[in-house]
């Protein structure tokens, strides 16, 4: 280890190029990988935060919610077998405010349940994003297909659906905008997916998700993006050490003849490896999160410590990676050949 701090102190232009490149490509990771999260939440924060189950619509509709329509009879069984089955439908639409300035929302009414808000008819429950647009409890809005008015009962938070803020309103409501008496989707807490029933098509929280326009175009982007810059990282590390370790043929072989194991050389550039790594990743993880606290709040971003640590492990276990292959020449060093050759 004596050996290797000494060898950065030596080659700390080297060394520093290399941590500046890791810092930076793993800060835009994290920025990335933020982004990523924030969206998925402003995409789908009304489906992600429900608890793991499985969600069921028509299967004539084809994977697409909107089509959906739950036949009366097969939503009464279900809420007869499952009782903690739920009801929904999520259409998007707009509202118009006291001013007469149209607000896009998505609107969601339920049956009965607590994962959804529960809502009386003339009433509206509203995304706290409205609220700092400037609506305010009390507000009355309204709707070009809703014959009376909508009043502004409250705010809940983090609750979008395909960007929109969500718009709870009753089911009476609902009925009479969308002229409807079908619901779109049955939802099952703690479903399991061998639970079926006849003409409905199953899918989990993940695969549901998958089912929202732009959601899964957005993310794969996104992610992609993210374990380009991860392979990035690791080639940068295999291509750095690979050069280092051509360069130092010669004190290799030197270090060999005097009793120094092959194993004791790769400990050392491990060593390396890990000092450049942690030390780029520290700094790396504090500007992101003073990146976090001072992004403007019409950025979706959100990075979490668990995200963030875990994004660091993949660059540790990359560099690791990386430095390995690079060295496996080092295992092939002759002591006596390597000093005939010198070092370059």
């Amino acid at each position: 280890m004596n050996i290797a701090l000494k060898e950065i102190v030596k080659n700390k232009v080297r060394f520093s190029i290399l941590g500046s490149i890791i810092l930076l490509v793993s800060l835009l990771t994290f920025i990335i990988s933020g982004l990523a999260n924030g969206l998925s939440q402003d995409n789908a924060s009304l489906i992600k935060d429900l608890p793991s189950g499985q969600l069921y619509m028509n299967k004539e509709a084809e994977g697409t919610y909107n089509l959906s329509r739950i036949d009366p009879d097969i939503q009464e069984k279900i809420n007869s077998q499952q009782k903690e089955a739920v009801a929904f439908s999520i259409q998007m639409g707009f509202l118009n405010d006291e001013s007469g300035k149209q607000r896009s929302v998505a609107f969601v009414t339920s049956t009965e349940s607590k994962l959804f808000q529960k809502v009386k008819p003339g009433e509206i429950v509203l995304d706290r994003s409205l609220e700092e647009e400037g609506i305010k409890v009390g507000d009355t809005l309204t709707h070009d297909q809703f014959s009376g008015k909508l009043v502004v009962k409250s705010f809940v938070d983090q609750k979008k659906f395909s960007h929109a803020p969500v718009a709870y309103i009753s089911m009476e409501n609902y009925k009479e905008i969308y002229r409807t008496e079908d619901m779109q989707l049955v939802f099952v807490p703690t479903a399991e997916s061998s639970l079926l029933f006849k003409d409905l098509q199953s899918f989990s929280n993940r695969d549901f998700l998958k089912t929202i326009p732009s959601y899964s175009a957005e993310q794969t982007s996104l992610n992609m993006i993210i374990w380009f810059l991860v392979v990035i990282s690791g080639m940068l590390f295999g291509i750095f050490f690979y050069m280092m370790n051509v360069q130092k043929i010669g004190l290799f072989g030197i270090l060999k003849a005097i009793g120094l194991k092959t194993s004791d050389l790769f400990k050392m550039m491990w060593t390396q490896m890990l000092f450049i790594t942690l030390s780029a990743l520290a700094l790396s993880i504090t500007f992101s999160q003073l990146f976090t606290s001072l992004a403007p709040k019409d950025i979706p971003f959100i990075l979490t410590i668990e995200t963030t640590l875990q994004l660091a492990a993949v660059f540790l276990i990359i560099g690791f990676i990386g430095a390995t292959l690079s060295g496996i020449q080092m295992k092939r060093v002759e002591p006596l050949q390597a000093i005939q050759q010198g070092e370059v």
